[in-house]
Parts: structure tokens; sequence; C-alpha cells
């Protein structure tokens, strides 16, 4: 059963302070969406689309009580698999330029950095980075 946009922005606000966390609105919009598709558990949910052969991960929110222990990546790859259900051949994302946890998931899963968009994510007194990164969805993960 898919969780309520409520539930997934309560665990994406517990995930996200900066950039700000998603509200339900928007991520009922997203849900809505039949080019979007969800993975998620109890504690963590990812977010993708797909259109022309591409796919979005669009984000990934896991609880901070259970980072470190494979939430992430195993959400990674069931999005991963979800995109090339949906005939995707690459998958791309931003990630804030400090965010050293996720970017080693995201390397691990296979991803290389492809670019930067500079000051992408930003608020009144705070504008960082964002890294873009690429994978191929023939190849599978390491």
């Amino acid at each position: 059963m898919r969780p309520s946009a409520e539930a997934l922005a309560a665990l994406h606000a517990a995930a996200f302070t900066f950039p700000r966390p998603w509200s339900a609105a928007e991520i009922a919009q997203l849900l809505d969406d039949p080019l979007c598709f969800l993975s998620h558990r109890a504690d963590g949910f990812a977010l993708g689309r797909a259109v022309a052969g591409e796919a979005e991960l669009l984000t990934i929110a896991v609880h901070p009580d259970a980072q470190g222990r494979g939430v992430g990546g195993a959400l990674l790859a069931e999005l991963i698999g979800h995109a090339r259900s949906r005939a995707a051949e690459r998958m791309f994302l931003e990630v804030a330029a400090g965010n050293e946890s996720a970017i080693r998931l995201y390397l691990a899963a296979g991803f290389t950095r492809i670019g930067v968009r500079r000051g992408y994510f930003a608020d009144e007194a705070t504008r960082i980075d964002a890294l873009v990164m690429a994978r191929d969805l023939g190849a599978a993960a390491p």
C-alpha cells in the first residue's frame, strides 16, 4: 500500500532541513504524475520520473535513525529497477556538493559526476552547488 503524501512529507522533513523539505502538496502532485514512480519503506522513500528514455531521481529521504543502514542503497536499487521497467536507459540526479554520504551512495551505485549547477540549492542566506550525476541503466550496479 502506498503511503500518504502527508506521511512522506513528514519523513522528508525529518531527513532534510536544507534544502527545505517538500510539502505534502508537492509530493501529492508528483505521486499523481503518471511519469513518476515511488520506492518506499517505513523509514525512507525515493521518487523518480522517467520520460523519453531518461530517468531522474527527484528525491531520496531516509529517516535519520535509519541512515547508514543500507536503506538508501536499497531504495535507490529499487528505483533504478522501476526506471528500467519504464524503458529508461540513463538516470540523472542532483546532489548538494557537500552531502558526502549521499555522494558515496551514488558513486557506489555506479553514478558518475557529469557537471555542476552553481548555487542550485538556495534559500535567503545560503547557496550550495549541486553535483549533476548520471549512470547508464543498461549495466547492473556495482
